[in-house]
């Protein structure tokens, strides 16, 4: 059998060589050298993100506090809340799994997934708008309405109300 230019057996040769490229047992060190040399940015970077990770937490309950300027707007809660929350997703898959070191092949991956299931959270919108349209008797019956939130709310309040005066009426004798 004739060598190739590299030296190697073709025989040895799996699929189609381009370029002389390194020997499976040379990859091996060369890996090795990659991981000893700490490669990922380190403690200190670690750190870091944990500390970002705690920090957005914060945000996190910040929002149902007394501080938070848009307590009557929900939605402001809400949007920054899921603003927060792909941050925090944003970091921990960078950094805790590796993704921002790896090769360039990892678009090729994401960029279909997150269309997917932009698409499909899309075509789910008009069954969550329309789920009340078609329902059963039975069903619409046992359904929760936003009367029934302010009935719950008006009864609480009463309850508040009545334990307030009982409180103030025994303290009397």
């Amino acid at each position: 059998m004739s060598a190739t230019p590299s030296g190697h057996n073709p025989a040895n040769v799996h699929g189609p060589v381009t370029s002389p490229g390194a020997l499976p047992e040379d990859v091996g060190s060369e890996t090795a050298d990659h991981h000893s040399d700490g490669g990922h940015g380190g403690l200190g970077q670690y750190l870091a993100v944990f500390v970002a990770l705690c920090f957005l937490t914060t945000m996190s309950f910040f929002t149902y506090s007394p501080y938070w300027p848009w307590r009557d707007e929900p939605q402001v809660g809400w949007a920054f809340m899921m603003a927060v929350s792909c941050t925090k997703a944003l970091l921990v898959v960078l950094f805790f799994m590796h993704v921002l070191w790896e090769a360039n092949w990892k678009y090729v991956l994401t960029i279909p997934a997150a269309m997917m299931a932009i698409f499909l959270a899309i075509m789910l919108i008009p069954d969550i708008g329309l789920r009340n349209r078609m329902v059963s008797q039975e069903r619409a019956l046992h359904m929760a309405r936003g009367s029934d939130l302010l009935l719950l709310e008006q009864a609480a309040a009463a309850g508040e109300n009545a334990d307030a005066s009982h409180e103030t009426g025994s303290h009397g004798h």
